[in-house]
């Protein structure tokens, strides 16, 4: 059967790009944009070669050929990229020989047709699925042309303890081959039925049609037995070719991925990272098999390409600026070593000793242990560069396993236990870690949901439990190699990690959408460490309560006594005011880290305090609150237990921690202020930026969206841009996220684009007004949020305010949803409330609804879940059902 062209009318597909060559002694199906290129007298910068696997076809690229080609002809920001998107032979519409095609037919297959073409380079090829070894044995065979690779859920390797994945094996099975992908359509349809959300009927339909008959399937069929399932196949020694050559491509390279993938599952993905460590990845969460009809991917591939093939240098001086060749600072772990003699306490652990007492850990304890820790993770086959994932709650163990595995060249990932199940698994996969050090629970959840890595347990457990749970060790066991490393003469010493070298991997709280890994170099952190000792004058001899996550981690790099409340600090709603009060007599402590939703807790339990605990309290000079705004009423309530405190609400993020600063007499000045400015856009005031930390504007274009300038000038709302030495590296293995978030760095500068939303005010204080993703369009102009929230909270009887939008951006219509200090039914609001919060909102509202309690996220339990209330309500008034949100 000979090539013939598509159908014509199937969706996204421009016939005018099909043209039908002869290569290889065959006649090939493919796309290509090249001669529409040449007619508007566009000359290309490269070529992207584009392979389809099994049982796609040239169509699975439609919409990388349709973005090129509309920038190529309509952007003049894009270079011009011919696309060519071939079907292989017996595949799509090229013609069916009915010749049993291996590997290495078609990789040279593939070169033949390049060949006939004349195709000049640069080239950059695209491949998915069993596409991926095709497109790579062709660049592995064509250096010369080569100027990147771009690969799409794929595989070069198949680990030798694993079995290939079971869609594969079952269409493998004795007697299943010809049946399941040939005879019938199994095989086809079990790939089409991996997409999430499912393909458009007319889009399935469109990838069956080269597949009518058992005779147009055959070489389904034959791609199926061609898989190497182990060294006696025939392909084997091919894949093994290109696996091994993959590892000496030096062009660049981007890995896009669904994580949902049943096929190419996780294993496949570190497989070629370790074959390609320069790889640039964007993992698209929620996405599986099909990512390219899945998401769009187009985009990021084009932008990919300008800024790392075609400008291959652009924004290093940002990616650089912060990785000095020297320490400009001291490392991480500087202050345990300096203290490594002393005995007085680092660390006390409330609750963590035996009968529930406080567990002291002196100076001197935790140096030993740290190193001993260093030496035994070396010992274990722990090497500079490995991922440790840390499942141990804030404790004394996890702070000497954490130092311990940054002084010995390890990244460390911490994921906040509050993500939950779920969460928790997406993070730990897709950072990929090497070794997990864990407490029992987390290391239930690790064997039972396969997440990747060795297993290390906090306690030792039992030969059967250990081995159920697929432990290797404990930190008793790296305990005691680490002595015998310390003893032996031959030992070599510990070697200190670079200043640029990645030091860890610390998960937002995905409050904001799926939670993202941020990465810092130990530069990065030991600046973080220095802007918080330099701003709250912490250090030696500070007593620290603990309550917030972060700083139960940052105490003894800031060489101060820190101690952790009894209470999950991973939980805040958890901790009472007793549990903070004891922690501050033990500690001596001046300073309180707590966040929003334990002040709130403190405050909602203080009655329970005794003289000795309220005497702790009144000792404290300095109380602290991040990660979410925190009301004035609130901070007033605090001083009132620490009455010689003052109260400070830091802005920052997990991208960087401390960003701006304000304390309750700021609030209260920035308050007076804003009431005394008629027509002022409100928000939340977060102070003026402390010490080392530039903070700018990108204002707002006519839809909401944040332009190409930057501006410090007052009362102009726009995204929210920051730079600080203390700044993240980037995200992890989320390409097109990092880039976003960089798009202001320039000039050497590291700037990082919030996502929040805000405006500067005359005195240079920062207001925040909410998040992008929340900024609502109206037919009269863009809104922020936060201001009208804080107006209609200020109505008898509200607690909390959020505001949506309901409709398409640029006539959404703006609907208030309120919590009420009582109890209250999820629906439209009473007519008097109703009313009230009309009357309080500077815009109109096109309704006001309550609910019994506003969705917020876990970590903070207070960023408002906007975009599930703006769905909720869109039902609410379209008469569905009433749910709670």
């Amino acid at each position: 059967m000979g090539a013939s062209f598509p159908p014509s009318g199937l969706p996204g597909l421009d016939g005018d790009h099909s043209r039908l060559v002869t290569a290889a002694g065959a006649e090939w199906h493919l796309l290509d944009t090249g001669p529409a290129l040449d007619a508007a007298g566009i000359t290309p910068v490269g070529t992207l070669l584009c392979v389809h696997g099994n049982p796609t076809w040239s169509y699975l690229w439609r919409r990388l050929v349709a973005a090129a080609a509309a920038a190529a002809q309509g952007d003049p920001g894009r270079a011009a990229w011919r696309v060519i998107a071939v079907d292989q032979l017996e595949m799509g519409f090229s013609e069916r020989t009915g010749r049993l095609r291996r590997l290495a037919d078609r990789v040279a297959d593939l070169g033949a047709l390049t060949d006939t073409l004349g195709l000049a380079g640069p080239v950059v090829t695209v491949g998915h699925d069993w596409g991926g070894p095709v497109s790579l044995g062709w660049a592995i065979d064509h250096p010369d042309l080569l100027s990147g690779v771009v690969l799409l859920n794929t595989a070069v390797h198949q680990p030798e303890d694993r079995s290939i994945p079971a869609p594969l094996r079952a269409a493998l099975a004795p007697g299943m081959l010809d049946v399941a992908t040939a005879g019938t359509t199994a095989f086809l349809e079990t790939t089409l039925s991996l997409a999430r959300p499912r393909l458009d009927p007319a889009v399935r339909d469109a990838f069956r049609s080269p597949y009518t008959s058992a005779a147009r399937r055959r070489g389904i069929r034959d791609f199926v037995a061609d898989i190497p399932v182990d060294a006696s196949h025939p392909s084997f020694a091919e894949l093994d070719r290109i696996a091994t050559g993959v590892t000496a491509l030096d062009v660049p390279a981007l890995i896009v991925w669904g994580p949902r993938d049943p096929v190419f599952g996780e294993v496949y993905l570190r497989d070629l990272l370790e074959r390609m460590p320069h790889a640039d990845v964007h993992r698209f969460e929620g996405a599986g098999h099909l990512v390219a009809e899945e998401v769009e991917y187009a985009p990021i591939v084009l932008d990919w390409l300008e800024e790392k093939v075609l400008a291959p240098t652009a924004n290093t001086a940002a990616d650089t600026a912060a990785a000095p060749a020297e320490w400009s600072t001291q490392p991480l772990w500087a202050a345990i070593e300096r203290n490594a003699g002393s005995d007085a306490p680092a660390l006390i652990d409330m609750g963590a000793g035996p009968d529930d007492v406080a567990r002291v850990i002196p100076w001197s304890q935790l140096a030993r242990r740290v190193d001993e820790l260093a030496h035994g993770l070396l010992a274990a086959g722990v090497r500079p560069g490995d991922r440790v994932s840390l499942l141990i709650p804030p404790s004394a163990d996890l702070t000497a396993v954490l130092y311990a595995a940054v002084r010995v060249g390890a990244v460390v990932v911490v994921a906040d236990a509050g993500l939950g199940v779920r969460g928790l698994g997406r993070a730990i996969r897709g950072a990929h870690p090497t070794v997990i050090v864990g407490a029992l629970p987390g290391l239930a959840a690790a064997r039972a949901l396969g997440w990747p890595g060795r297993r290390i347990s906090v306690a030792t457990l039992s030969p059967v439990l250990a081995r159920s749970l697929g432990v290797e060790r404990s930190l008793g066991d790296l305990l005691r190699l680490g002595r015998a490393r310390i003893a032996a003469s031959d030992r070599a010493p510990l070697a200190t990690p670079a200043p640029s070298d990645l030091a860890a991997v610390l998960f937002t709280s995905g409050s904001t959408g799926p939670a993202k890994g941020v990465r810092y170099t130990h530069a990065q952190l030991g600046a973080l460490r220095d802007a918080l000792a330099d701003h709250y004058e912490l250090g030696a001899g500070t007593g620290i309560v603990a309550g917030f996550a972060p700083f139960a981690l940052l105490g003894p790099a800031l060489g101060a006594r820190s101690v952790i409340p009894v209470g999950d600090v991973t939980a805040p709603r958890t901790l009472t005011a007793s549990a903070v009060a004891d922690a501050a007599g033990a500690a001596d402590a001046t300073v309180v880290f707590l966040s929003p939703a334990a002040l709130a807790n403190v405050v909602a339990t203080a009655d329970a305090l005794d003289t000795a605990q309220r005497d702790a309290l009144a000792r404290i000079r300095t109380v602290l609150s991040a990660g979410a705004p925190v009301p004035a009423r609130l901070l007033e309530r605090i001083v009132e237990l620490m009455p010689g405190a003052t109260a400070h609400t830091p802005y920052g993020m997990t991208e960087g921690l401390l960003m701006t600063d304000i304390t309750l007499e700021g609030i209260r000045a920035a308050s007076e202020d804003s009431a005394a400015e008629d027509g002022a856009a409100g928000g939340v005031c977060v102070g003026t930026p402390v010490e080392g930390v530039t903070v700018l504007i990108s204002p707002l274009d006519a839809d909401g969206r944040p332009t190409a300038q930057l501006t410090g000038e007052p009362g102009i709302t726009g995204e929210i841009v920051v730079d600080a030495p203390h700044l993240r590296d980037g995200y992890d293995r989320l390409w097109a996220v990092d880039r976003v978030a960089k798009s202001h760095s320039e000039g050497g500068a590291r700037r990082h684009s919030t996502g929040d939303v805000g405006h500067l005010d005359t005195r240079g204080r920062l207001w925040v007004e909410g998040r992008l993703q929340h900024v609502l369009v109206t037919p009269d102009g863009v809104v922020t949020p936060v201001g009208i929230e804080q107006r209609i909270e200020g109505v008898a009887g509200v607690r909390r305010a959020a505001l949506v939008g309901v409709g398409p951006r640029g006539t959404q219509a703006l609907v208030a949803v309120v919590e009420l200090v009582g109890p209250a039914r999820s629906g439209l609001a009473q007519a008097s409330l109703a009313a009230a919060v009309r009357a309080a909102s500077p815009r109109p509202l096109a309704a006001v609804l309550t609910v019994t309690s506003l969705p917020t996220d876990i970590r903070h339990n207070s960023k408002i879940d906007r975009t599930a209330l703006a769905t909720w309500a869109d039902a609410v008034l379209r008469g569905k059902r009433v749910r709670r949100p």
